[in-house]
């Protein structure tokens, strides 16, 4: 399958944006997860069920992105997103049809959602990176900036815009949730399959115009030296990058996960009135921050140099973290709330600018499609970890515990964080590979 006829790079910008707004679905779960979890409601399901569908689905997401990656190298980015975007939407549609028990949406959100997430994501990355080598930090920030976004509208649309989908909406006569999976699935399919089009890489030899590219040095890389994977996985530095990408990406994914339930714990423990409408409120914040971050997070490491803006991202995510219990969760402050979570949201965002890129600087622009999904597997351990770490502790604790349950998970996570921050100071790019 062929795209479209490619004149002026920043239409595939706009492909990969319209393509990624439908991929951030995944980070609008929790907008879910109270309905999920209510004893008393349609279905019953347990904290820890509700973190292993959104586990289960960022770790599919990972680990497809390995193959994703080499099938783009050898059929081309177009059929490989036009895939991702049939297998997604297939996931959301069936889930919403069958996904009255746990099982039933684990197996379609979690694993064919991630799947086709995983299909689709690497794709405008991999894509961007070859149309815009002078750009590789701002770029991959735009290309994955629609993931954050994209997460705000599916929030607003099932939370609380025109009623709330989930409020309003009995699709086939099937309940709020799962009348709400039907209806994304085929907006998502719809999106992809469009942005697909100009999903295009640029001929072999192309170079924007006015630009060459820098020297390689000891202490900066800027792509030019190009690592299979099989070579880059013999580098410790390829162990280190992916050590940092854990801890980093840990603390927000665990807050994707619990936002709304640990924020309505603690404002009503704090007798705050209208708690739910807070938390979505902070959740469509995250997300909105998100996708900023991606932007500009990757406009900085432009800047900056990509090993020092990963530094700065993981040492205010971890302090952030470590702070978040005192100045919400102890207190529940409204403001502190929205504040902490625009943060976290902004420093997690970073990732997906910061670590595309950065591969692409040690490993390769070319192989760069490969390389990011051997990269991005830590994207699917941290997808476990966090929401797992979560879902344990707030499971384990008694009713009567309060939001303080939800400290020792943030402190775990903020610790992560600055040891992420350790080691990226002191991994040195590789060498060419001998």
């Amino acid at each position: 399958m062929r795209g479209l006829k490619i004149t002026n790079r920043w239409v595939v910008v706009a492909g990969a944006i319209l393509i990624q707004l439908a991929l951030g679905a995944i980070y609008a779960w929790s907008v879910f997860t109270k309905l999920l979890t209510d004893t008393n409601g349609e279905y019953g399901f347990s904290a820890t069920q509700t973190a292993w569908v959104f586990s289960l689905g960022l770790a599919t997401f990972a680990v497809v992105m390995v193959f994703a990656g080499k099938w783009q190298t050898k059929s081309g980015p177009t059929i490989v997103a036009f895939t991702g975007g049939l297998v997604l939407g297939a996931g959301y549609v069936l889930g919403g049809i069958f996904g009255n028990s746990f099982i039933a949406q684990l197996l379609c959100i979690g694993f064919l959602g991630g799947a086709g997430i995983g299909l689709a994501y690497v794709v405008p990355i991999a894509v961007g990176v070859k149309w815009f080598p002078d750009k590789k930090g701002m770029i991959t920030g735009l290309a994955v900036a629609g993931f954050g976004f994209g997460a705000t509208i599916w929030v607003k649309l099932a939370g609380s815009w025109f009623g709330g989908l989930l409020n309003t909406t009995h699709l086939f006569e099937l309940p709020g949730v799962q009348s709400v999976f039907v209806i994304y699935g085929i907006a998502f399919a719809a999106m992809v399959l469009l942005g697909s089009l100009v999903m295009v890489n640029p001929p072999a030899d192309y170079k924007p115009t006015g630009w060459e590219p820098p020297a390689e040095t000891g202490t900066k890389a800027s792509g030019g030296i190009e690592f299979d994977s099989k070579q880059m996985l013999h580098t410790k530095q390829f162990y280190a990058l992916w050590a940092v990408f854990i801890f980093s990406a840990l603390a927000g994914l665990m807050v994707i996960y619990c936002i709304k339930l640990f924020g309505i714990d603690a404002l009503e423990h704090n007798e705050v009135k209208n708690a739910g409408v807070i938390t979505g409120t902070a959740m469509a914040w995250y997300a909105i921050f998100n996708g900023l971050g991606r932007i500009v997070w990757g406009m900085i490491s432009d800047k900056l140099g990509r090993k020092r803006a990963i530094f700065f991202m993981t040492v205010l995510q971890g302090v952030i973290m470590l702070m978040i219990y005192h100045i919400f969760i102890r207190y529940g402050h409204t403001a502190g709330f929205i504040a902490s979570a625009c943060i976290i949201g902004f420093n997690f965002g970073g990732n997906f600018a910061l670590f595309p890129a950065i591969t692409a600087d040690f490993f390769g622009n070319k192989t760069v499609g490969k390389n990011y999904g051997w990269m991005f597997t830590a994207y699917g351990i941290a997808g476990i970890a966090g929401p797992q770490l979560a879902g344990y502790f707030k499971d384990a604790a008694t009713a009567s515990s309060g939001p303080i349950v939800w400290m020792t998970p943030f402190i775990v996570a903020g610790v992560a964080c600055l040891i992420g921050s350790i080691i990226i100071l002191l991994t040195k790019p590789p060498k060419r590979f001998q």
